[in-house]
């Protein structure tokens, strides 16, 4: 027994899952911060200067020129090396923590499985609002993209 203590006291700890995937995790479910806010919370997680590019916008809180018409908030992780199972497995565990991220839905559109996406996935939030999930590759495979769109209210429930 003594024996058995000692080596489970010496086991290995889960290793950290990339700075990318906690700082994602961590912050972009976050509603409420702006670009400024939200990178210095991802600094707090993954140091500085981000070892990752960020894509950070919200419309609801400050002008946003020259993106995405059908979001009206926006946060995407891109790094390098393809991290994709992690990532899914971090990104899944954390929606289904308490608050739960939402209710499953069907994916609106405009957005559609590609062939570098390995997980996407629709969710009804409160207030009428939907939020769309996506993890894949880009560059042939040899950098992986993370982010999670906000719709805004009433806009997505018309799925394909």
């Amino acid at each position: 027994m003594t024996a058995a203590l000692a080596v489970g006291a010496f086991a290995p700890l889960r290793a950290q899952a990339h700075p990318a995937i906690d700082a994602f995790t961590s912050f972009c479910f976050k509603a409420g911060q702006t670009a400024a806010q939200a990178r210095a919370n991802m600094e707090s997680v993954a140091g500085r200067p981000l070892p990752f590019d960020l894509t950070f916008w919200d419309k609801t809180l400050e002008p946003a020129p020259g993106t995405e018409d059908h979001a009206e908030r926006k946060c995407e992780v891109e790094f390098d090396g393809d991290h994709t199972i992690e990532a899914v497995r971090a990104v899944k565990t954390k929606m289904a923590k308490r608050p739960v991220f939402g209710t499953l839905i069907p994916t609106p559109a405009p957005y559609a499985m590609r062939g570098d996406t390995v997980f996407q996935q629709g969710r009804e939030l409160l207030r009428g609002r939907v939020a769309v999930v996506e993890i894949g590759t880009r560059m042939d495979g040899t950098r992986t993209v993370i982010y999670v769109d906000r719709l805004p209210a009433h806009m997505g429930h018309g799925h394909d």
